[in-house]
C-alpha cells in the first residue's frame, strides 16, 4: 500500500522527539566514563519506564515476539553506542550512527510492512540521507584535525544498522499491541533492566565510593528524556508509516550538530549549513500529500 503524507500532529511529535533525543545522547557523551553513563540512563528510564507498565493497559500477547527482539537489538545498540562515544566525537560519530537507518528503514518496511513510500516521501527519505551524509562529511576531522578511528566508523555504521532493525520490529510490533504506552513501558523496563546491572558489575567500586550528585542527576535526566523521545516515536509509528517518521526523526543529527557546536565547542561550518538546509528540505518532501 501506498503511504499517506504524515499528519500534521505526528510530523511534531517526531519532530520533539528528535530534539529530545539529541539531547539524551549529548549528555550521555559528555560523560566521560561511559560505562556509568549508560547505566544511569538506564536506571532513569526504569524510573520514569515503571507507572507506565503499572498505569498501562497490558500489551496483547501477539506483539511480544517483537517486544523482545526489540529488547535484545536495544542491547545490542546501546553497547555499540558507549564503544562510539569512546572512540569518536560526538560531531563525527552520531551522524554516521543515525544517518544509515532511513534508507534501511524504507527497504524493510517495504519488505515487512506492505509499506510503498509515494514518490515525494521516497525523494524526502533521499533528501534527508544526502544532508545526513554531508555531515558525516563535516565531522570527519575532528577539532585537533584527526579523522576519527576505524573503531569509531565500524562502530557507528554498525549503531546505525541497529537503529533500522529495532525502529522496524517495534513498528510492527507496537501496531499489534493495542496498548502504545504499555508497549514502551514494558520495552524501556525490559531492555533498561540489562544494563544497569551490566555496568554495576563492571563499576562496581565507583558506584560504592559514590557517583557526584551533577553526573547522577544527568545520567537520570537523560535516561528519562530517552524514555519520552522513543514513545513518541512509537506513538507515532501508530499513525503513519515506518519510513517517513524515521527519515523525520533522524533530523535529531541537525540538533546534534547545533548541541555539538553550542555545548561541545565543534565547528559547524558551511557544510553543516547545507546539511540543514537539505534536511529542511527533505521533511518538507515527508509532508507532500
Amino acid at each position: 500500500m501506498h503511504a499517506a503524507a504524515l499528519p500534521l500532529s505526528v510530523s511534531l511529535a517526531v519532530l520533539v522527539a528528535a530534539v529530545t533525543h539529541a539531547t539524551w545522547n549529548a549528555i550521555a557523551h559528555g560523560i566521560k566514563d561511559q560505562v556509568l553513563a549508560f547505566g544511569l540512563i538506564g536506571a532513569g528510564s526504569i524510573t520514569v519506564a515503571v507507572p507506565l507498565v503499572v498505569l498501562a493497559p497490558f500489551p496483547l500477547g501477539r506483539c511480544w515476539p517483537y517486544l523482545l527482539g526489540s529488547v535484545f537489538i536495544h542491547v545490542f545498540y546501546n553497547l555499540l553506542l558507549m564503544r562510539c562515544y569512546r572512540y569518536g566525537e560526538f560531531g563525527q560519530v552520531y551522524p554516521l550512527a543515525r544517518g544509515t537507518s532511513p534508507l534501511v528503514v524504507t527497504v524493510l518496511a517495504a519488505v515487512f510492512a506492505a509499506e510503498r513510500p509515494s514518490v515525494p516521501q521516497v525523494l524526502g527519505v533521499l533528501v534527508i540521507s544526502s544532508g545526513l551524509a554531508v555531515l558525516v562529511l563535516a565531522g570527519r576531522r575532528s577539532r585537533s584535525g584527526s579523522a576519527p578511528s576505524r573503531a569509531a566508523l565500524v562502530a557507528a555504521g554498525a549503531t546505525g544498522l541497529t537503529i533500522a532493525s529495532y525502529t522496524t520490529v517495534d513498528g510492527l510490533g507496537v501496531r499489534l499491541s493495542g496498548s502504545a504506552i504499555g508497549y514502551i513501558g514494558w520495552l524501556m523496563l525490559l531492555e533498561s533492566l540489562c544494563v544497569p546491572a551490566w555496568a554495576l558489575a563492571r563499576r562496581r567500586r565507583e558506584v560504592a565510593s559514590g557517583v557526584s550528585r551533577r553526573v547522577l542527576l544527568l545520567g537520570l535526566l537523560a535516561g528519562a528524556l530517552s524514555v519520552l523521545a522513543y514513545g513518541l516515536v512509537l506513538w507515532a509509528q501508530t499513525r503513519g508509516a515506518l519510513a517517513p517518521i524515521a527519515a523525520l526523526r533522524e533530523t535529531s543529527v541537525i540538533f546534534g550538530a547545533v548541541i555539538g557546536t553550542v555545548v561541545f565547542r565543534e565547528p559547524f561550518g558551511r557544510l553543516r549549513i547545507a546539511a540543514t538546509v537539505l534536511v529542511v528540505i527533505g521533511v518538507l518532501l515527508l509532508n507532500v500529500t
